[in-house]
């Protein structure tokens, strides 16, 4: 079986770069000036989204563009890995993928780079938000984006009032501030109301995710491609310090510290939030329906994530799903124009309709709801990034590991991010 896939993969792999001259040449044609000329026959999109949600969608843009047929097979998430590998290997494999940002790194060699020759960089930037350049690397596109999911601040509007807080806050000084106020404890110090969940990492949903943000929001990638290679930068010394970032977070689990607030004695951040024991709750957009069916009683909104004071650019994290084209598909120039499609068209619309999310192209982006949350997960959308994540249940570990180093005194900070660093780096060689 390995000797066959092995076979296969070179043939695969032949086929792909034959194509690949045609793409470099011109002879395939992509962008913003795609045609559908030469897009004849069916190819087959693989994703995790339920049928039932993206249907419409699908039966629209099949109705839209009639010189191709796209089908749609869901796959389950527990075994999507597994079962492309087994039907690469078989040479049955889809000619798309939805590709989420994480799996990105994971998937890159089967996936077939957009030659930028074919798809411009100015195109791609023009076109889409910021958080879908996690698909850019120095061989050509990994994936064209369809849709974002940011990060943002969920606020109990019932706590601030009662602390007679008229807005949340849009800095992290504004922030640091508010927490001693908004933490109540008992008569033995016991936390019973939390103003946020920061500090720790086992009981916080998204904590790699905060942690994330909090690094890129000083400068810092997290990752960086150089000559073909990816590397860490965490622990880059020409960059900024990430030790006092780390601290920062930290803190907020420190019973000597003011900021004190969280402790791994709590319950689940998202479940404290949505039984009304804490003001400030970071989770995605996509979040939404879930926070709501988990207490339609609470009484809360959507806010932009603090803000460095003082910093000339705002920054959050997302989540960017896009649609890849298979580096073992047997109708390459269908492909590549089904993925410009899918991504350039009203389906790009609908499909982040359906998952409660923000679409990824920028023309998108600037028609806003008028309800009382998506205003805010647009505009979040539009300064959101996202980083190459290669393996997210190592790095969950990684990063946990940097957290709880500080927090048991075995290291200091800076000792910290330099370790975390350099365990990033070894998932990174391949």
């Amino acid at each position: 079986m390995k000797g066959n896939f092995q076979t296969i993969l070179i043939i695969g792999f032949i086929v792909a770069a034959l194509l690949g001259i045609l793409v470099f040449s011109g002879a395939i044609k992509i962008g913003n000036d795609t045609t559908q000329k030469g897009a004849l026959g069916t190819v087959v999109l693989w994703g995790t989204v339920k049928t039932g949600i993206i249907a419409t969608a699908l039966d629209d843009f099949n109705r839209t563009n009639q010189s191709l047929i796209l089908k749609y097979v869901q796959k389950d998430p527990e075994t999507f890995d597994q079962d492309l590998l087994e039907a690469l290997a078989s040479g049955v494999g889809p000619d798309l993928f939805f590709l989420p940002d994480n799996l990105a790194f994971h998937y890159k060699n089967r996936i077939f780079p957009i030659p930028y020759e074919s798809y411009s960089l100015a195109s791609f930037k023009n076109n889409f938000a910021g958080a879908g350049e996690v698909f850019l690397t120095s061989k050509g596109i990994l994936a064209f984006p369809i849709a974002i999911d940011p990060l943002v601040m969920y606020y109990n509007r019932s706590m601030l009032d009662a602390n007679s807080i008229v807005y949340p806050p849009t800095s992290w000084d504004e922030f640091t501030e508010l927490v001693p106020s908004l933490t109540k404890k008992d008569e033995n110090k016991k936390i019973i109301k939390s103003a946020t969940a920061l500090g720790q990492f086992s009981n916080i949903t998204n904590a790699k995710d905060i942690i994330s943000t909090l690094f890129m929001q000083a400068g810092n990638p997290i990752l960086s491609e150089e000559k073909g290679y990816f590397i860490s930068t965490l622990g880059d010394s020409g960059r900024v310090d990430l030790g006092p970032i780390l601290g920062f977070y930290t803190d907020f689990s420190n019973p000597l510290k003011e900021s004190y607030s969280w402790n791994r004695s709590l319950p689940d951040s998202q479940d404290f939030f949505s039984a009304d024991g804490l003001a400030f709750y970071f989770g995605y957009a996509g979040e939404l329906k879930s926070l709501i069916n988990k207490n339609p009683n609470l009484n809360f909104l959507p806010a932009p994530v603090p803000q460095i004071k003082n910093s000339n650019f705002k920054l959050t994290s997302a989540r960017v799903t896009g649609v890849a084209v298979s580096s073992f598909s047997k109708n390459l120039n269908t492909a590549f124009i089904a993925a410009s499609l899918l991504a350039n068209s009203d389906f790009a619309s609908k499909f982040a309709n359906a998952l409660n999310i923000a679409p990824a192209r920028r023309d998108l982006l600037a028609l806003k709801p008028t309800d009382a949350y998506f205003p805010i997960f647009y505009s979040s959308a539009l300064y959101a990034k996202a980083w190459l994540d290669p393996s997210p249940e190592d790095t969950d570990d990684i990063f946990r590991g940097m957290v709880e180093n500080v927090l048991s005194n075995k290291m200091t900070t800076y000792d910290a991010v330099k370790d975390a660093s350099a365990k990033l780096n070894l998932l990174l060689v391949n």
